[in-house]
């Protein structure tokens, strides 16, 4: 990740010199893209660092969350960064025009060349990766998804920005760069846009994969002493940490420490089968008790006996 963001920061400066030297809107905005991207590599190598914190008396769930709460601040850190940068650069290309020499258009490329090639090389490196995991399988890693996700998108924004400028150099209209340069600040706000979701989603309180809290669902069925699953309620708690809360009717005539033991049996098992719920709790409940407590007679409702 070290590395990665390295990379990103001497892109973002040879765009930047490069868009400069040049005048070029398209490059000047695909500069902005690759500090956003340096942006969001800081705020997840801060994510890593504070989330792997042991959990506390203030936090007694762990820090797992502080990965989506950075995530977020990623999230507007594109938008305002590159995206409101690149819409600023094809809007003062549009009203006063860009001249650029050959030699301008000439570097430009260069160095747009050279991104591209040095994104594509990330970008199949992660696509492989992907591959290894299991194919669309492995994309449910939040984080090589949004590893994907970024180099795809600086993938296209280059590409954009090659388009523009070739353009601009061979027909000498600016309106091709100024509208590659609007194009890279949607892509960004899009992007922009999906990351904060996800986010927001994961802060308020996320359910695990439909697959992952079936198979909790399957388990707690197949134990014998167990009657039925009455409720079962899971919630992210970082991106390899799930809490598991489940209320369960056991087989009657369990005494106290017979129920003790099931539970404790029980809870190792689902740790066993699923490592991610590193939180389980186990609400035992009377079926025939809860029903009778939500029946129209014993809460006064219309209708009761």
């Amino acid at each position: 990740m070290l590395v990665a963001l390295a990379a990103n920061l001497v892109i973002a400066v040879a765009k930047a010199v490069g868009g400069l030297l040049a005048g070029s809107p398209a490059l000047l905005s695909e500069a902005a893209h690759s500090v956003a991207d340096s942006l969001n590599e800081v705020f997840l190598l801060a994510a890593l660092h504070r989330s792997r914190r042991p959990a506390d008396r203030q936090h007694p769930f762990g820090y797992g969350k502080e990965r989506f709460f950075w995530s977020l601040l990623a999230a507007v850190g594109i938008f305002v960064m590159g995206g409101c940068f690149s819409f600023l650069q094809g809007i003062e290309a549009l009203r006063n025009g860009a001249e650029e020499s050959l030699g301008g258009y000439v570097a430009g490329l260069i160095v747009l060349g050279v991104a591209l090639l040095a994104e594509g090389v990330s970008l199949l490196r992660a696509l492989h990766q992907v591959r290894r995991q299991g194919g669309k399988g492995g994309l449910r890693d939040p984080a090589l998804r949004t590893v994907v996700a970024e180099d795809g998108t600086a993938v296209l924004g280059v590409t954009l920005a090659i388009i523009g400028m070739a353009l601009h150099m061979i027909t000498g209209q600016v309106v091709w760069e100024a509208s590659a340069s609007l194009a890279i600040g949607v892509l960004l706000v899009y992007v922009a846009y999906r990351l904060g979701r996800d986010a927001r989603d994961q802060l308020i309180g996320e359910a695990a994969d439909p697959e992952l809290a079936d198979r909790i669902r399957n388990l707690l069925r197949a134990q014998p002493e167990i009657d039925s699953v009455e409720a079962l309620f899971t919630m992210k708690m970082g991106l390899d940490c799930v809490m598991v809360a489940a209320r369960i009717d056991l087989v009657p005539g369990l005494d106290s420490e017979k129920v003790e033991e099931i539970s404790v049996r029980i809870k190792r098992s689902i740790a066993r089968t699923v490592p991610e719920a590193d939180q389980v709790f186990l609400d035992v409940t009377d079926r025939r008790t809860e029903r009778k407590r939500e029946s129209p007679a014993a809460t006064g409702e219309r209708g009761g006996a």
